[in-house]
C-alpha cells in the first residue's frame, strides 16, 4: 500500500484527532462496537503529566463501556480525585489491547476535510488518511473545531488564570508528609482561591505508589502578564505560561505571596514549582457550542465544550461524550447512516454540554471579568 494514503474498509472505520484523555476514551467506546479505529496524537507517547481531576466513579446501572470507563478512571474505586496521568495510563492500557485500534503518537494533523462518501485528514508527514467518520479529540485549541465550527473557531479567556505546581510526597522531608488521605483542600489567598491537592501516582515508572502533593492557585489580578507574554490576545487563548518563559519580577510576585499564605506541604510545592521554573500558568478557557457535529465529523470533550474548570465536570462530560457517540455509531456507520449517527450524538449531547458552559459562566462575571 502506498504510505501517502491510507484507505480503511468502508463502513466501520473512526479516525479520532487527538489522543489524551477523551480521544482514548473515546477510542476505547468505538472500538467496543467493532470499528477500527486509528487515534492520532500531535505529542509523544511520554507526555508530562497534568494536575488532579475530579472522577465520578460510581458504577451503578451504566452501560457495560459507561462501566468500563468509569473503573479505568477511577482505579476501580470511588475516590474522587485522581492524577491524570494516571487515568491517562489505565486508558492507554486498555486502548492498545484492542486488535482494531491503531494509535500513533507524534503525529500533527495539518487538515482535515470530507465529502459524501467520507471523511480525512492529511498529516504532517503529508499522509492522507480517510475514514467513514473524523471526530475532533483535541482539546480547547482544537483544529477540527474549525471545520465543524467555522464560525466559532476558538474558546474565550475566562479573565483569570490558575497556577499549578507539583511535587512528589518523597522529595518532601519525612516531618513534612501529609498524613491526611488523599483529596482537596481549600487555601486562602489574597488574589484568588487555592486548592491544595494529594493524589496518588499510578503509572509504569518505578515510583508508582508514591503521591503526588500539588496546588491549583486561581488568580485573576496578574492578567496584564498574560497578554504582556503573548498568552492571550483580546478574548482568545493562545498558550499557557511555561516556568522558563516567566520573568524574574513575575517569580517573585508569586512566591511572596504563597510564603505569606500557606503552610506545608502546599507552601513547598508551590516554591519547589516557582524555583525549579516547573509551575505552569493556565488561562482559563470557556466555550459554548452552539453544534457538535458537522456531516461526517464530531466534537467531543474540550473541542466540543471547554468548561470553567470550578465546575469539575469537564473530565465527567467527556467520558459522557464517548459513552454516547459508541451507542449511536453502534447502530452503524456506513454510507448516510454515519451522518445519521453523529446527528443523533449531538440532539443527546448539545444542550446539557451547553448548560454545563454556562454555569461555569457565572464564576467568570463574579471572579474573573
Amino acid at each position: 500500500m502506498d504510505h501517502s494514503t491510507i484507505n480503511h474498509q468502508t463502513g466501520q472505520t473512526a479516525i479520532v484527532v487527538g489522543g489524551s484523555l477523551a480521544g482514548l476514551m473515546t477510542g476505547i467506546a468505538l472500538a467496543r462496537e467493532g470499528l477500527e479505529t486509528i487515534i492520532l496524537e500531535k505529542a509523544g507517547k511520554d507526555r508530562p503529566s497534568g494536575g488532579g481531576l475530579q472522577v465520578d466513579g460510581s458504577l451503578f446501572d451504566f452501560n457495560k463501556t459507561e462501566r468500563l470507563l468509569k473503573k479505568l478512571a477511577s482505579g476501580g474505586s470511588k475516590r474522587s480525585l485522581q492524577l491524570w496521568s494516571s487515568i491517562e495510563y489505565r486508558l492507554r492500557t486498555e486502548a492498545e489491547s484492542y486488535a482494531g485500534m491503531d494509535i500513533r503518537y507524534n503525529t500533527r494533523v495539518q487538515s482535515a476535510d470530507q465529502d459524501d462518501a467520507s471523511a480525512w485528514v492529511i498529516t504532517g508527514d503529508g499522509e492522507t488518511i480517510y475514514g467513514d467518520i473524523l471526530i475532533g479529540a483535541d482539546g480547547h485549541r482544537s483544529m477540527v473545531r474549525g471545520y465543524v465550527n467555522p464560525h466559532k473557531p476558538h474558546a474565550s479567556f475566562a479573565g483569570y488564570t490558575v497556577w499549578q505546581a507539583s511535587i512528589k510526597e518523597t522529595d518532601l522531608p519525612k516531618a513534612k508528609r501529609p498524613r491526611k488521605s488523599n483529596g482537596y483542600t481549600m487555601l486562602n489567598s489574597f488574589s484568588g482561591f487555592v486548592f491544595g491537592s494529594i493524589t496518588e501516582i499510578e503509572d509504569d515508572s518505578s515510583d508508582s505508589g508514591n503521591r503526588q502533593i500539588g496546588i491549583a492557585w486561581y488568580d485573576h489580578v496578574r492578567n496584564d502578564w498574560l497578554r504582556r507574554l503573548g498568552a492571550v490576545e483580546g478574548s482568545v487563548v493562545h498558550h499557557s505560561l511555561k516556568g522558563s518563559e516567566l520573568p524574574e519580577e513575575l517569580l517573585h510576585d508569586l512566591s511572596k505571596e504563597a510564603s505569606e499564605r500557606w503552610s506545608d506541604p502546599w507552601l513547598t510545592a508551590a516554591l519547589h514549582g516557582i524555583n525549579t521554573r516547573t509551575i505552569v500558568g493556565v488561562p482559563i478557557k470557556e466555550y459554548v457550542p452552539d453544534n457538535l457535529v458537522s456531516g461526517r465529523m464530531a466534537l467531543v470533550g474540550d473541542a466540543a465544550h471547554a468548561p470553567a474548570p470550578i465546575t469539575a465536570s469537564g473530565f465527567n462530560a467527556s467520558l459522557q461524550d464517548a459513552v454516547e457517540l459508541g451507542k449511536c455509531a453502534a447502530k452503524g456507520i456506513q454510507g448516510r447512516a454515519a451522518i445519521d449517527a453523529l446527528n443523533e450524538y449531538e440532539s443527546k449531547r448539545l444542550d446539557t454540554v451547553r448548560q454545563m458552559v454556562q454555569s461555569g459562566q457565572h464564576m467568570g462575571r463574579v471572579f474573573g471579568l
